[in-house]
């Protein structure tokens, strides 16, 4: 089956350059471009793509904000959005994950590592480049478990546990956001898994793979990718960030578990 693509970049020779890695790839096609955040939105009601390569500072409506609108409109919640940025930086980082982004990757990331990332995205996994996962969830960790007073109904706590958001941020959707306003705690969490489910739930959490749990439970990889659909269904997320935002802050998950 082919996967859909669509890039948005205000930088036309970046724009084209993605293009040309895609179009040139067996199994993926270039189904629409943006030069800005709007136009990004515009392409995702339109076209549906797949996959979204979305970069984070463009005119009229930056990345972050746009992919908030994608993620949360009925109408475009199936499409995934992967960042694409030159800047490492906390702030973009966790913006992008507060909007629904299902990656992140840095603009230097090789052909063969942007083509994979479309394909692991794609198929309903989370990618993040081994550098953010690590602040992300060193990050996580320093934030208030669900039920804990704070959080408000457009989002989870301020990360790091102040009370400073920063500008720029979309809310985050999907199961984070449901499950926070719904006041589900560690205990409402864990009484809708099984106790397998719970651990395989804690090992996405620390960043490991189907294979990964496979090898780590003894299990077979079918059936540890068994174990994280139900762990998406149960939770509502939409991906494995989601599942690494709701163990951490249901407090099952703790930096270095």
């Amino acid at each position: 089956m082919t996967i859909s693509v669509a890039v948005a970049d205000d930088q036309a020779l970046v724009r084209v350059g993605f293009c040309g890695i895609v179009a040139a790839t067996p199994g993926l096609a270039v189904v629409g471009e943006a030069a800005n955040g709007a136009e990004a939105v515009a392409v995702a009601r339109s076209a549906k793509p797949d996959i979204l390569l979305m970069d984070v500072r463009m005119p009229v409506l930056n990345g972050i904000e746009a992919t908030g609108q994608i993620t949360s409109a009925a109408e475009t919640s199936s499409v995934r959005v992967i960042i694409l940025t030159t800047f490492d930086l906390d702030e973009y980082v966790f913006g992008a994950l507060r909007a629904g982004a299902s990656g992140f990757l840095l603009k230097d990331t090789l052909p063969e590592d942007l083509i994979t990332a479309i394909r692991v995205v794609a198929a309903g996994e989370a990618l993040l480049a081994p550098s953010i996962t690590r602040r992300l969830i060193s990050e996580f960790a320093r934030t208030p478990a669900l039920g804990v007073p704070g959080p408000t109904a457009t989002g989870l706590p301020a990360y790091g546990g102040g009370a400073r958001t920063r500008p720029g941020d979309a809310p985050l959707t999907a199961a984070a956001t449901s499950a926070q306003a719904a006041g589900v705690r560690a205990d409402k969490v864990t009484g809708l898994l099984t106790d397998r489910e719970c651990e395989v739930l804690r090992l996405v959490a620390a960043g490991m793979s189907n294979g990964e749990i496979a090898d780590h439970l003894r299990i077979s990889p079918a059936t540890a990718k068994t174990h994280v659909a139900h762990l998406l269904t149960k939770l509502d997320a939409r991906d494995r960030v989601q599942l690494v935002i709701i163990a951490y802050q249901a407090g099952l998950a703790h930096s270095g578990s």
